[in-house]
């Protein structure tokens, strides 16, 4: 399949990705996931903060610290 034509089969569909420490591996190809907070869309290539325990994304620090402090 020509590269074009799967990076274009990836726009607009939600990812499914495993959170480790220093990254995330993809489970399930897309460009974006969903705040686990707020569920803002957060493209891939903007996604800094998430939980390795809880296996969430968020979409800023603000958010990131109030979901570990269980102020959600």
């Amino acid at each position: 399949m020509h590269m074009d034509k799967m990076l274009m089969m990836n726009r607009n569909k939600e990812a499914r990705l495993h959170y480790m420490a220093n990254g995330f591996r993809m489970l399930a190809s897309g460009d974006h996931v969903r705040c686990a907070v707020s569920g803002e869309q957060i493209p891939l290539d903007e996604l800094r903060y998430w939980s390795v325990a809880l296996q969430e994304p968020y979409a800023s620090p603000e958010i990131s610290v109030k979901a570990a402090l269980g102020e959600r």
